[in-house]
């Protein structure tokens, strides 16, 4: 089974983006997550995971979430490579995510015909 479940902070505004020639939408954003041990120098690290979403939840993520805002997510794990111009072999992974929820404030968000809460009831 390949599930991930993440909590942390976006380091950027996401943005939303169109698939070129079709109508797809999503928005790609990167989460710093704490790590829950300290390092040698006595702080918390954190890591840099980068977050794929799609569709309507992509929308509302654009459309509530700012820099800094904390987020709650649950997807897979992907993995591939690729070749650079130069001929070098890059490796990425990235979260794909299905669902998420907003953390924080504790204030409602209307979202057509569903509210999402940002608690995490």
């Amino acid at each position: 089974m390949n599930k991930i479940v993440l909590l942390g902070r976006l380091i950027r505004d996401p943005e939303l983006r169109l698939v070129e020639d079709s109508e797809k939408i999503y928005t790609k954003f990167i989460i710093a997550v704490e790590r829950n041990f300290k390092s040698s120098d006595g702080e918390r690290k954190s890591d840099l995971i980068p977050v794929t979403l799609w569709g309507r939840k992509a929308e509302v993520v654009c459309k509530y979430m700012k820099k800094g805002s904390i987020i709650s997510l649950s997807g897979r794990l992907r993995t591939g490579s690729y070749e650079d111009k130069d001929g070098n072999k890059k490796y990425i992974a990235e979260v794909v995510a299905e669902d998420f929820r907003f953390v924080g404030h504790r204030k409602n968000i209307e979202n057509d015909d569903e509210v999402v809460n940002e608690d995490n009831n």
